[in-house]
């Protein structure tokens, strides 16, 4: 049976790789509350798709990653974070943040209700609101960023995960809405090589995503944000940044071995097959 039946599942799946990188005494960073909102639904999950030592190290590396990404733009000015799809991200709690930094995480109302739950005698460490919403619905999420800017000098706008599961004709249409906001400024999303749609997109993986597959496959992913009028400022490689942090990506052997074989020029491009970007209006 397949356990992904919605999109918002995929919250918990990530989870528990948060959960299980919090225990260790090497972790990258620290998720008290990964585990509490994870539970047996997450581990559920994980026992049934495929691929999962990959999915695990991606996970923990971008999340250090957009934790380093968030600090360095908060330095910059910004006063508000929108972090779209939220999912169960606990950052607001776990990360040093302004206190006078307004949060809001937005995304579908079951989702929104279950967090506010289970982190109902938690204290975040700045402003937190939370806003359920579904972003396929445009003319609230419009009315909802009109609100917004008007409020805001300087936004950060995240999705974690959110951009995949999205269609080209969906992302062209968010990108166009987040750009129409002259105050957010910043926006925080993945990144993919060519070389890594054929990981994403294949049949077996398909099968395995079940009601959540993977949808965003631009002819060239730079340009496509680009020519919304988003340019990049910086990528954060995963396999690089992984590197630096005495995380590599765990290739099986059979890889490794052809890993010392392989050209220069293809050994580049498995080192930039995805990331994450710091793009910013223009």
């Amino acid at each position: 049976m397949n356990t992904i039946t919605h999109v918002s599942d995929t919250a918990f799946w990530v989870g528990i790789f948060r959960a299980q990188e919090s225990i260790r005494q090497d972790s990258l960073f620290k998720d008290p509350y990964a585990a509490l909102l994870t539970a047996e639904k997450g581990q559920d999950i994980v026992d049934h798709v495929s691929g999962s030592r990959y999915v695990s190290w991606t996970v923990v590396i971008r999340t250090r990653v957009i934790d380093e990404m968030i600090k360095s733009l908060l330095s910059e000015g910004v006063d508000t974070i929108i972090n779209l799809g939220a999912g169960l991200d606990t950052r607001p709690y776990r990360l040093e943040l302004p206190s006078s930094l307004r949060w809001i995480e937005v995304d579908y109302p079951h989702l929104i209700g279950f967090k506010e739950e289970k982190l109902k005698e938690e204290k975040p460490n700045c402003h937190l609101e939370r806003v359920s919403l579904d972003l396929a619905n445009q003319e609230e999420r419009q009315n909802f960023f009109s609100k917004i800017n008007s409020q805001a000098k300087k936004v950060l706008i995240l999705t974690e995960g959110v951009i995949p599961y999205l269609s080209e004709e969906q992302v062209s249409s968010l990108a166009i809405d987040l750009h129409a906001q002259n105050s957010f400024s910043f926006w925080i999303t993945e990144y993919h090589s060519h070389e890594m749609y054929k990981n994403l997109r294949n049949v077996k993986k398909i099968k395995e995503m079940g009601n959540a597959p993977f949808q965003f496959f631009p002819e060239h992913w730079l340009a496509f944000f680009n020519e919304h009028s988003w340019k990049e400022r910086g990528i954060h490689y995963l396999v690089e940044e992984g590197e630096k942090w005495g995380r590599s990506f765990p290739l099986p052997w059979w890889a490794k071995i052809l890993h010392f074989i392989m050209p220069a020029k293809e050994i580049e491009k498995f080192r930039k097959m995805s990331g994450y970007i710091i793009f910013e209006s223009r």
